[in-house]
């Protein structure tokens, strides 16, 4: 039985990597400073976290280096993070404080106390200006955005502390990531979460541009089955997890549509430079948010090479994508239902 600490552990990918590894019958320990991770992802059948989970920041040196002396972690699944791009953007300062502060806190702890591998949770994201698709691990990149260009600065981070001190870190570069717990009510939420908040409350949903962009989705439980079979993994890798297929925007609206059976709502489109009208400081000040990035970012395509987690781990993608957006809106549907009926 191994020691592990997950950190975003209420969160959508934190709460289910955990669930799966305590059936494992490995020692968990969850922490989240609740900024977005939320209670409801902690309940399963077998077990409740609730209870025992820590409320911290990453960012507290002092409480973070205190517990890494008291548990004695083997390996660590540093998922915690601000994620979604509007909030990075938003709020740059705290968003590079938690990505990638919080970060070097987390591997400084690790590096003290001997932690045997760090799983670092990355995004494709930073591959938005690349343009040879799929793109792989080996590719140069040069993102823009604070998410993103946050997300490769901890990722250089954590090369440093494998080159430095001959610690292991293993990157994970998250493609877009749907299933079961997706968080469908923050302002912005991934795009599977929005469809099914819309068509849950009989809106049509506001789609950026045409919907014919491609974007690669990864089902959650194909990347925990490839986070958990690179724990033990040496030195530094960085690793796609991603489907290396794609799907559009409008495929996606439509099968939502069809197995909520809301398929006589139509949905709209909208210019790319309205995608984050619900942020509107991005759009004021003496120089406001290009239109040109907005418009990059909708509609970017995103195809992510995953021969490497394929060849080294023998890992690759096993649900099928309608089967598991059927999963995503009986979960998501089921627990609209009950918070409503609260």
């Amino acid at each position: 039985m191994s020691k592990i600490l997950i950190t975003g552990a209420a969160g959508f990918i934190g709460s289910q990597l955990a669930y799966n590894l305590w059936k494992k019958g490995e020692e968990v320990t969850l922490l989240d400073d609740f900024s977005y991770g939320k209670e409801d992802n902690l309940m399963f059948d077998e077990i409740d976290f609730r209870d025992s989970i820590i409320k911290m920041d990453i960012c507290d040196e002092i409480g973070i280096r205190k517990l890494f002396e008291e548990k004695k972690f083997d390996y660590v699944y540093h998922i915690a993070a601000i994620t979604p791009l509007p909030d990075c953007q938003t709020k740059p300062r705290r968003a590079i404080e938690v990505n990638v502060a919080g970060t070097v806190n987390i591997l400084e702890a690790s590096r003290f106390y001997g932690v045997k591998n760090v799983i670092f949770s990355s995004t494709s994201a930073v591959y938005e200006n690349n343009a040879v698709f799929p793109t792989k691990e080996t590719d140069e990149v040069d993102p823009n955005l604070v998410y993103s260009s946050g997300k490769y600065m901890a990722e250089l981070f954590c090369r440093n502390f494998v080159n430095t001190y001959h610690m292991n870190v293993t990157v994970l570069r998250f493609a877009n990531v749907y299933g079961p717990h997706i968080d469908c009510l923050r302002t912005q939420p991934p795009v599977a979460g929005y469809l099914i908040r819309e068509y849950f409350y009989d809106r049509a949903p506001i789609l950026h541009s045409t919907g014919d962009q491609q974007r690669d989705f990864i089902y959650v439980d194909d990347l925990i089955d490839l986070a958990i079979r690179v724990m033990k993994n040496t030195g530094f890798d960085c690793v796609n997890v991603s489907s290396n297929t794609t799907h559009s925007i409008n495929e996606m609206d439509r099968i939502i549509a069809r197995l909520m059976k809301k398929e006589e709502i139509d949905s709209e489109h909208a210019e790319p430079a309205h995608f984050w009208v619900n942020y509107p400081d991005l759009y004021s000040g003496a120089y406001p948010i290009s239109t040109e990035v907005l418009a990059a970012e909708v509609l970017k395509h995103t195809e992510c090479d995953n021969t490497h987690a394929k060849d080294k781990f023998g890992w690759e993608p096993k649900v099928d994508f309608e089967e598991g957006l059927r999963r995503t809106v009986d979960f998501s549907v089921k627990k609209l239902t009950e918070r409503d009926s609260k």
